[in-house]
Order: structure tokens, then sequence, then C-alpha cells
């Protein structure tokens, strides 16, 4: 509750005594020492137009992005889903929460070998999925003709609690994988905390610290390997721009950012450097999206190119172009494809 003005108080005392003045109100929380210089300074405009800094409400701070999302948005411009071959996918709605998919895939694989040539030599196989979507529980749940099998499920125990699994099975040994995650989701932060096999143990933390800054870490130790780290990472995001940046004692260190130039083109670039094989790469990207469709293409310091063109032809039908050409490996790919249904 505000203080009354002067000008208020001098014109009731010639009626009445001034009523006393309420209790001050608390001040705002202070953000944590040492961060103050990262905060952004918000501003808005006064009556005289000049900008004054405006008040942050830091109990109600923005829940953050999951800490494995951090990159999300440069990763949809640097990581197209890109494939060689020919591809076909088909997905058919039986009702509101169930849904069939097939797809096939002609294409080459990519066979290990001494020398600096890639080999490769041609495949195929075929896919069947069954999609359950409900607003708790979601189940998709993937077959493939060479005997490998994903599964994925999620389940919403409570309304901030949310239990995650991830399983794929082959046919050759110790290649099986499973993962159970529990996400804790509360009010302006997110906790993670993952077992799978081989004994891993996993864990990450991020919090909001303003409306635009999040700060998080992660930890975890893989029993098989005997091999543990910790990791730490940091988003700056606004409408304009994204920026993150993730450490971890393995030696690996990552930049990213993504220039949102308007509500159809977005910029994307990324640093990455791993200690341990002393490679350095930088990748630049950009996300093009108009009415019918969308454009993503990078290109990188290890002189690697590659676009990806999803064209609507017409209602439920998407048609897809993939090209990738590595000028060092002289590896090039190519690959047309078309998606049926919704």
């Amino acid at each position: 509750m505000p203080l009354p003005s002067s000008r208020e108080m001098g014109s009731s005392a010639s009626h009445a005594a001034a009523p006393p003045s309420p209790a001050p109100v608390a001040p705002p929380p202070t953000p944590p020492v040492g961060l103050a210089h990262l905060l952004p300074q918000n501003t808005k405009e006064n009556d005289d137009g000049k900008g004054a800094p405006a008040k942050v409400d830091w109990l109600d701070l923005p829940c953050p992005v999951p800490y494995e999302e951090l990159q999300r948005e440069a990763l949809m411009s640097l990581k197209p889903e890109l494939f060689e071959g020919l591809r076909f996918d088909f997905m058919k709605m039986l009702n509101q929460r169930f849904a069939l998919s097939h797809s096939v895939i002609m294409g080459s694989t990519e066979v290990p070998s001494q020398s600096s040539d890639v080999i490769k030599v041609p495949s195929a196989h075929y896919e069947f999925g069954a999609n359950f979507l409900d607003p708790k529980l979601m189940l998709i749940g993937r077959v493939l003709t060479d005997g490998r099998m994903n599964a994925r499920v999620r389940c919403d125990l409570t309304d901030n609690l949310a239990l995650k699994i991830h399983a794929q099975l082959t046919n050759e040994p110790h290649f099986s994988q499973g993962m159970f995650q529990f996400d804790y989701k509360g009010k302006d932060y997110r906790s993670l905390f993952q077992i799978g096999n081989n004994a891993f143990y996993g864990a990450n933390y991020i919090q909001s610290v303003s409306p635009n800054l999040s700060l998080g870490g992660e930890i975890f130790w893989i029993g098989h390997q005997r091999k543990s780290g910790i990791g730490f990472a940091a988003r700056y995001n606004t409408d304009k721009m994204v920026a993150t940046a993730q450490v971890a004692t393995t030696g690996i260190v990552g930049l990213s950012y993504v220039q949102k130039i308007s509500e159809k083109v977005s910029l994307a670039s990324d640093f990455m450097y791993n200690q341990m094989s002393r490679d350095v790469t930088s990748t630049f990207g950009y996300d093009y999206i108009l009415r019918q469709c969308r454009l993503r293409g990078k290109i990188d310091t290890n002189g690697v190119v590659s676009a990806l063109l999803e064209e609507r032809l017409n209602m439920g039908v998407t048609l897809l172009l993939s090209a990738e050409i590595d000028h060092a490996k002289k590896d090039n790919k190519f690959g047309f494809g078309l998606t049926v249904g919704e």
C-alpha cells in the first residue's frame, strides 16, 4: 500500500488529523550474492518518457526448461533429422488417443573400416509403431525388422512429479539399454534423477535466478566404466535470443546462441570443445519457416554442409528432401521422403 503524498496530507489537515501511517511493507528478497551483475535491468516507460527500472517479483519467477533441453532451440536448426536414400512414413489415427505408424527406409549403412574411406552397404528395413497419448500417460513403441525395439513411457504421478522410461532392446549382447527418470517440476526450478543399466546414476537441477537467467548443474556416475563427472550450465533467453553455456569435468565445453530474426527466421551457432580428443567444432545454421514449407540447414568447420526441406504438398502429405556433403571424408548423402498422415 503506497504512503499518502504530502498534497493529500496537507488538504486533509484542515478537517481532521492525519491517519496513522500504515506498517512498512517488507522489501522483496534480493538476488543471490555474486549474481547481481548478471541479472537484467528491465525498464519501462514513465509518463515523462524516461526509462525507469521495473520491479521484478523474485517470488514469482518462471519455471526453467529441463536441463537436458537447454539447447533445444539451437538443436532444431543445427541437428535436423537427416537421412539417406528413400523414406516413406504413414500414420493412421484410430481415435483421439491411439495411432499406428508404418515406416519404410531404403538406404545404406556405414561399415567400420581402418581406412579413411567410407564404406557403405545397401540396407532396408520396416518399422511398425504404436502411440497412445493421454493427458497423464504417454506410450510410444517402435519395432524394426532387424530385431530392435524402442519404447518410451511418460506418466504424470502428480501435478509436479513425472516418471519417464526409455528402453531399447537389440539382438546384440550388451547393447540393450534402459533408463528410469523421475522429473520434478517446481515453481521456479526443475530436478531430475535417473537410473540406468550398467550401474548408471545421474541427477541434475536447474533454477531460475531472474526472469531471463537460469543456472543448473548435473552429476553422474557409470559403475560399469568406473567414470563419474560433474557439469554446470547457464541459459539466458529473451523474446529475441537464447544463449546457453555448458561445461563438464569430462572435458566437454559447449556454447550455443540463437537469434530470432522474426517469427519465421532464426539463426543459430554453437561451439564444441573436447579436451580429451582436442577436437574443436563450430557450427552455423538457419531455420526458415514459410507458409507451406520449412527449410533448415547448417555448415560446420569440418566442411560438412547439410540441409533439410519439408514441403507440405496437401493436407496430410509432406515431401522431405535431405542432403549432406562432407568434403573432408568425401561422403555425400541424399534422401527423398514422403510422410502421409497427421
